[in-house]
């Protein structure tokens, strides 16, 4: 997953902002527009029965066969182009990098106000890809999922959380924001039918129960 930043001081007032959001208390305007649209729950319950149930495999995985990040547009790079995509007000230097602005994390709640607080997650992590069947991919094809700012594939969230994510998947791990599961499982469905990967058994099953919830 992304780089792993050192763990942060907090301050009260960035944890009293993330504690608000987290009771809904207030929106971010960018939070719902951030991502690309998902399909819809009927259109990902129908793409989902359509995918292959298989046994997953990571022999051989390793984070340097999935490029990132790549230069998207002028000077920025993937992960500067979504902070700014995904961010409120953000301001960047000449080289892209965003020297302020604020981030609401969809996962948790959380606002932040530094961009290194925040991290560019891979909605189907890259090692689930291996897994699910980007192991027989090239390395141009990996390296274009793994820089897709087209689906519904990156996003900005807190770090922390990112990285407790980790390479889990719905079976394993979801948001704490329950408000945002439907959004993350479409999300989810539309980027392993996109790629034809592959889902395990106990994926495919939290992944109906949720669609079927929406």
């Amino acid at each position: 997953m992304p780089k792993f930043y050192a763990r942060r001081r907090v301050s009260i007032l960035a944890a009293f902002t993330g504690l608000i959001a987290s009771l809904g208390l207030f929106n971010s305007p960018t939070a719902s527009a951030a991502l690309p649209t998902p399909v819809s729950a009927a259109t990902a319950r129908t793409y989902l029965a359509s995918l292959t149930v298989a046994t997953e495999n990571r022999t051989g995985y390793s984070r340097d066969l999935f490029p990132t990040w790549i230069t998207i547009s002028g000077t920025c790079n993937t992960r500067e182009y979504i902070l700014k995509r995904d961010g409120s007000n953000v301001v960047t230097d000449s080289a892209c990098a965003a020297t302020s602005g604020s981030w609401y994390s969809v996962y948790d709640g959380a606002t932040w106000t530094a961009a290194s607080d925040v991290d560019i997650d891979h909605l189907v992590p890259l090692a689930e890809a291996w897994d699910s069947g980007a192991s027989a991919w090239t390395t141009a094809q990996r390296q274009a999922f793994a820089n897709d700012v087209t689906r519904p594939q990156l996003l900005a969230v807190t770090d922390n959380v990112n990285q407790s994510k980790g390479d889990q998947d719905p079976a394993e791990w979801m948001p704490s924001l329950s408000s945002y599961a439907c959004t993350y499982v479409r999300a989810w469905v539309q980027v392993k039918y996109y790629y034809n990967l592959k889902v395990d058994s106990a994926e495919k099953t939290k992944l109906s129960s949720v669609l079927n919830g929406c």
